[in-house]
């Protein structure tokens, strides 16, 4: 907001910036898309291994946490709703929540 209470609009900046932004977006895109099959394959995983040891995997699970909180931060670059870039270019985003202490199948 600036100083009237107004929020500035896509128009106060130049097309180049627009458009290295897109450039951006588009690379994140293909990131997103890479994630949802690595969640994929991950869920798969988890559940296989529950059927055969009928306990979950922390350490994929731990690492489920951190994969979902970044496709959650690449979402709202991609949405316009974030402006700082997600890794690889800035840091790898903390968990936003902690997984359940227990795992339940009621």
């Amino acid at each position: 907001m600036d100083n009237n209470g107004f929020i500035p609009s896509v128009s106060n900046h130049g097309r180049k910036a627009i458009g290295i932004r897109l450039l951006y977006t588009i690379l994140f895109f293909i990131v997103f898309e890479i994630l949802k099959t690595v969640f994929y394959v991950i869920v798969f995983f988890q559940y296989i291994h529950l059927f055969i040891s009928k306990k979950h995997n922390e350490p994929v699970r731990v690492f489920s946490n951190k994969v979902s909180t970044y496709a959650y931060r690449v979402m709202r670059y991609l949405s316009l709703n974030e402006n700082a870039r997600p890794f690889p270019f800035s840091n790898f985003p903390d968990e936003v929540e902690n997984p359940d202490s227990s795992v339940t199948f009621s």
